[in-house]
């Protein structure tokens, strides 16, 4: 029994065709193929093993502007009635919003049919526990477990009760804006200072939710913004944050020749400038775009929360992916007034670190900051009951967060670290585990490197909770700071591979260790065409 879930909820690409429990199991764990019948199998198991926070019995349902995700959500609405839950609607939402309707409503249970930066092919579910937070993989094997339990029972549906069971027995209506009106105050507060910004820049929501108001809103407070992703073919489809990288630079004729809408349609300001924002698909991470010498750069995530960190003195708590640069540059920069805690990829594990060093109580905000550098940034949020905080990925905040950040800090406080992330895509990727011979001969290669360029000191091969595939290696070249991470993606048929220095020349050819470990993972996945 394979878990069905990944590093962030359920995705495959949707085929609406009838099929029975056990095919629908099947083909999501075989073909990555999300089925209706999925759905109400989801449903039901989730109905039937809630989280122990929270009291109740009612779920929050939304969805993206994926064009089966009106279906999906009536054959999940339809699972949750068949265990006797009472269920909410609150239609087309960004992820974040579901995060709200949750705490709003006092919700035991949300969902969010997305495939935040996939495809629009794609579809899938998130899910939130009473608390606003993202499931963890304890909970997930548990619904699994019971998926597959209830997929050989007989649970026949009356065909009148399931046309009624596929109606919501409530709706709700989800404010974002003034959700970020409220956490608006709260960051000028801290920053002393009101929202604004000198140039002009162009928005890129992925023609998600956000596309529809989020540039309109920056206008009333007196910003000059332009969403450009209407022109787009559909959500995601060349343009917003899913298809930006970390480290991505153009020309400006490049730019101008690029695939992506927002690259292209920039134009020159002054050397410096931010010129475009982009989000994702489910408007839960931000990506920036920057004017460079000669032509544009991304801003990741690593250098919107080094801009947030520079320019509020304060005691950080930050929680950082094993892909971001910042947990491993603090220790270069001794930086006493920032804890640095490194986590497994997933913006619920930055949840889930922060929340357990720190309490989310009382008045005072929460000096804690969660960074991915795709651009989730997870950062806390007011609880609608007052007395309480929660933590959310909002792309909208994050740039809020980086315009504000961005007026305190012209420089960046951090010497640039070096990174470089590649993909091997194919299905034969179960053969990597972070353990086996395979793992053993990719750590021969990096000792082989790493030995030619310097003396190598004080190496460690670890894993981490969350990632139980990963081969994490940590060592120091030179005296510096190195992490080599390989790790099979949960939301793409990918193995990953991660190459991070503390200093911003590794002082060899890193790039040639890189692909040298990315071509011997080609040749293993793939015998035959190499």
């Amino acid at each position: 029994m394979e878990n069905l879930f990944g590093t962030d909820g359920i995705r495959g690409r949707v085929v609406p065709d009838e099929c029975d429990d056990e095919e629908a199991l099947q083909r999501i764990v075989e073909e990555r193929e999300l089925t209706p019948q999925l759905m109400q199998l989801l449903g039901e198991a989730l109905g039937r093993t809630l989280p122990e926070d929270g009291e109740g019995d009612t779920i929050v349902i939304g969805w993206d502007e994926r064009p089966d995700n009106h279906t999906l959500a009536s054959w999940l609405t339809l699972g949750f009635h068949a265990s006797n839950c009472t269920v909410v609607h609150i239609g087309l939402a960004s992820t974040p919003m579901l995060h709200y309707a949750v705490l709003e409503t006092g919700a035991r249970l949300g969902c969010m049919i997305t495939a935040s930066h996939n495809p629009v092919e794609d579809s899938g579910i998130k899910v939130f526990d009473a608390l606003g937070r993202k499931s963890m993989p304890e909970y997930e094997r548990l619904v699994t477990t019971a998926a597959y339990s209830l997929s050989q029972e007989d649970r026949e549906i009356d065909t009148t009760d399931r046309e009624a069971w596929m109606q919501p027995s409530s709706h709700h209506v989800v404010d974002h804006p003034q959700w970020l009106e409220k956490r608006l105050g709260l960051a000028e507060e801290a920053f002393n200072s009101s929202l604004a910004f000198p140039n002009s820049f162009l928005l890129d929501s992925s023609k998600g939710h956000a596309s529809t108001w989020l540039a309109s809103w920056l206008n009333g407070r007196g910003l000059d913004v332009n969403e450009v992703s209407q022109e787009a073919v559909a959500m995601n489809a060349g343009c917003g944050a899913g298809e930006l990288s970390p480290g991505q630079s153009w020309t400006w004729s490049e730019a101008k020749t690029s695939n992506h809408l927002l690259v292209r349609s920039v134009v020159s300001q002054e050397v410096g400038a931010i010129v475009g924002a982009a989000l994702d698909g489910d408007g839960d991470r931000c990506l920036l775009l920057q004017e460079t010498n000669d032509g544009i750069c991304v801003v990741d995530g690593d250098d919107i929360a080094d801009a947030l960190l520079s320019s509020l003195d304060a005691d950080w708590i930050v929680a950082a992916s094993i892909e971001s640069n910042l947990t491993l540059l603090t220790s270069v920069h001794e930086q006493e007034s920032m804890k640095g805690i490194e986590t497994a990829v997933g913006d619920r594990w930055l949840s889930h670190a922060l929340s357990k060093n720190h309490p989310l109580t009382g008045d005072t905000y929460p000096i804690m900051l969660g960074i991915e550098d795709s651009g989730h940034l997870v950062l806390p949020s007011p609880h609608p009951n007052g007395s309480t905080w929660s933590l959310v990925g909002d792309g909208a905040m994050t740039l809020i967060m980086s315009l504000l950040s961005m007026q305190h800090s012209s420089s960046s406080s951090m010497e640039k670290g070096w990174k470089r992330r590649v993909s091997v895509t194919n299905p034969n990727r179960w053969m990597w585990d972070g353990k086996n011979q395979y793992a053993d001969s990719v750590e021969s290669m990096a000792i082989t490197h790493l030995a030619l360029a310097g003396e190598v000191t004080n190496w460690q091969r670890t894993g981490l909770e969350g990632e139980p595939n990963l081969m994490l290696i940590r060592c120091q070249l030179n005296g510096n700071d190195v992490s080599l991470g390989i790790r099979n993606s949960g939301t793409q048929a990918k193995t990953s591979v991660s190459l991070r220095f503390a200093q911003a020349d590794p002082g060899f050819d890193a790039m040639l260790m890189v692909r040298s470990i990315q071509n011997f993972l080609l040749r293993t996945f793939n015998p035959v065409a190499h």
